[in-house]
C-alpha cells in the first residue's frame, strides 16, 4: 500500500443538541504521534481519539486531530468565569502591550475570543452517547484524510516508478560501455606491446595479452553489482504491491541500491561510465526524497 504520510481531511456533522466539526491533518514523520485539540468539556476523548486514529491502520506521521463541539441546545448549561486564569492572561497581554509598545486595544470582546477563559458545566450526560457522535465524525474525516493520501501516495508511486525506469535505462548503458572498456583495453595493450616488443626484437606473447586481460576485467567487472541492481529494482515493484505501509521497505532499498552505485563508480575509470554514475546517484537521490513522503 502507498500512502502519503501528508494530507488533510474535514468533517462536520449535526446532532441533537451539537454540531461536531473535525479537521485531520498530517505531515512527515518517521514515527506515528498524534495531537488532540478538543473543548476542555470534552477533554475526556483524548484518550479515545488516538488509538482509534491508529486503528484506521494510520502508522506513520505527525498526526494533528481538531475536534470542535458546537452546542445547540444549552438549556441546563452553564458557563462560569475561570477567575485564575482569566487574570493570568490579562496580565499577560498588559505585558505584552508594554514591553513592546502596542496599541491598547484590551477590551471585553477581544479577550473574550479566548474560549479557554469559559468553563461550560452541563448536566451529565451519557459520555458513551458523546463517543459515538464524536467517532462518527471522526470517521468521515478520516475518510476524506486517508483517501487523500492514498491519491497523493499513487502519484508519488508514479512518479518513483518512473525514475526507476530511467535507472534501469542508465544501468544497461553502463553495462554496455563496461564490454566496450575491456575490449578497449586489450587492443590498447595488444597495440602497445607490439610496438615494444618489435622494438627489442622480442617475440608477441598472445597468452600473456590475454591474462592481463582477463586480470583488468576481473578488476573493474561491475556484473555482479548490475545483477544486484536489477534484483534491487524489481524488489520495488513487489514492495509496492504489499497491503502494508511501504515507506521504511524502500528506504532500506534505496540504501542498497546507492551501495552498488557507488561500488560501481569506483571500480571503473571510464569517463562516460562515470559521468551515468554520477546522473544515476542524482535520480536516486530524488528517489530518495520522494521516499520520505510515503508511509
Amino acid at each position: 500500500m502507498t500512502a502519503s504520510m501528508t494530507a488533510f481531511g474535514r468533517a462536520q456533522k449535526t446532532f441533537e443538541d451539537k454540531v461536531i466539526t473535525v479537521e485531520i491533518r498530517s505531515v512527515n514523520n518517521r514515527y506515528f504521534d498524534c495531537s488532540t485539540r478538543l473543548p476542555r468539556l470534552f477533554g475526556f476523548l483524548e484518550e479515545k481519539i488516538r488509538p482509534y486514529i491508529q486503528s484506521r491502520k494510520i502508522s506513520r506521521g505527525k498526526i494533528d486531530v481538531s475536534v470542535n463541539v458546537d452546542l445547540i441546545g444549552t438549556v441546563g448549561t452553564e458557563v462560569r468565569l475561570d477567575d485564575i486564569y482569566t487574570k493570568s492572561y490579562i496580565d499577560a497581554l498588559k505585558k505584552l502591550r508594554d514591553e513592546f509598545s502596542l496599541q491598547d486595544d484590551i477590551s471585553v470582546m477581544t479577550v473574550a475570543a479566548n474560549r479557554d477563559l469559559f468553563l461550560t458545566h452541563k448536566p451529565d450526560e451519557d459520555t458513551e452517547r458523546v463517543w459515538d457522535e464524536v467517532r462518527s465524525t471522526v470517521d468521515e474525516a478520516l475518510d476524506v484524510f486517508i483517501d487523500a493520501r492514498l491519491a497523493e501516495g499513487k502519484n508519488l508511486k508514479a512518479d518513483i516508478l518512473a525514475k526507476r525506469d530511467r535507472l534501469i535505462e542508465m544501468k544497461n548503458r553502463v553495462g554496455e560501455l563496461s564490454e566496450k572498456s575491456i575490449g578497449d583495453y586489450r587492443t590498447k595493450l595488444e597495440t602497445r606491446l607490439r610496438t615494444v616488443l618489435e622494438d627489442l626484437s622480442l617475440e608477441f606473447d598472445s597468452q600473456r595479452i590475454l591474462t592481463e586481460c582477463a586480470l583488468f576485467a576481473d578488476k573493474v567487472s561491475v556484473d555482479e553489482e548490475l545483477v544486484r541492481l536489477d534484483s534491487h529494482f524489481k524488489a520495488m515493484d513487489g514492495i509496492f504491491a504489499a497491503s502494508e505501509p511501504c515507506g521504511r521497505k524502500l528506504d532500506f532499498l534505496v540504501q542498497e541500491m546507492n551501495r552498488e552505485i557507488n561500488t560501481i563508480g569506483s571500480k571503473c575509470s571510464d569517463v562516460e561510465i562515470t559521468s551515468i554514475v554520477v546522473d544515476m546517484k542524482n535520480e536516486l537521490e530524488k528517489i530518495r526524497e520522494q521516499i520520505q513522503n510515503i508511509e
